[in-house]
């Protein structure tokens, strides 16, 4: 009976040995699964903390998403009067005063400067003395051209008919084995005396006073017209024009006439 109540207790005892055992590895457990679910979320803070540095808060006053195809308030709010926005004034629309270019080269209330204020309401861009500066060189252009018998650069600044008027011209000094022998020296003077509008067409017309020396050679190397050295005086009226309505900004020669 000894015996057995021994072996009795002896179970009992080792029984609760076991559980203590069981009870101290839950124990050592928890602790790890404790330590570790601080880690992580110490870390997750961290970690939340510098993206919230870096990419900032929300306030509710953000910019939103930029798509391109689609207009917004702010772009249309630049688009109004007042902002740092240049518009270029639309064909027809003239501003109060912005004849004062053409009325300091002609004088108001005169058939000229009624004439450029009318090329004016037609083409907003037109200024006479822009004008002025490449009628300048579009005549040396032309006029060394023509000696030099360069048809390609004619035809970019002739009207079709002045064109077809100089090449004949040309053609008719090679068919006699003829040439022409040009140095242009400069314009001395160069005005505007003529404008008008004929339809959309805008009309300009130029005095212009030159010196150059010319002299037309023929096919044995004897000079029939002009001289080798001689600075000669030319004065020429010639007519521009260009259509209002085109994009491309050039003016043509239209006419021509040789002022004694």
């Amino acid at each position: 009976m000894i015996a057995v109540g021994n072996l009795y207790v002896f179970g009992i005892s080792t029984q609760i040995e076991s559980r203590k055992r069981t009870l101290g590895r839950m124990a050592g457990d928890m602790e790890y699964l404790d330590f570790g679910t601080i880690f992580f979320f110490v870390a997750a803070v961290v970690i939340f903390l510098q993206l919230r540095k870096v990419l900032g808060r929300r306030t509710g006053s953000e910019r939103p998403p930029f798509n391109p195809y689609t207009r917004t308030a702010e772009a249309d709010d630049k688009s109004k009067p007042g902002d740092n926005v240049v518009s270029l004034p639309r064909r027809g629309e003239v501003k109060e005063n912005s004849f004062e270019k053409i009325d300091a080269v002609s004088k108001p209330g005169t058939p000229l400067n009624d004439g450029l204020r009318a090329i004016q309401n037609a083409d907003p861009t037109f200024e006479p003395a822009k004008f002025l500066d490449g009628s300048k060189m579009a005549y040396e252009m032309i006029v060394m051209s023509f000696a030099d018998g360069d048809r390609k650069t004619l035809k970019s600044l002739l009207s079709r008919e002045v064109f077809d008027g100089f090449v004949s011209a040309i053609a008719d000094r090679e068919a006699r084995g003829e040439k022409v022998q040009s140095s242009f020296v400069g314009i001395n003077k160069a005005e505007i005396i003529g404008a008008e509008m004929k339809g959309t067409e805008s009309h300009v017309t130029v005095r212009i006073i030159s010196e150059l020396i010319s002299a037309t050679i023929d096919k044995d190397g004897g000079v029939i017209d002009g001289d080798k050295e001689a600075v000669a005086e030319v004065k020429d009226v010639w007519t521009f024009a260009r259509d209002t309505r085109s994009k491309d900004p050039n003016w043509k020669l239209v006419a021509t006439e040789a002022e004694d």
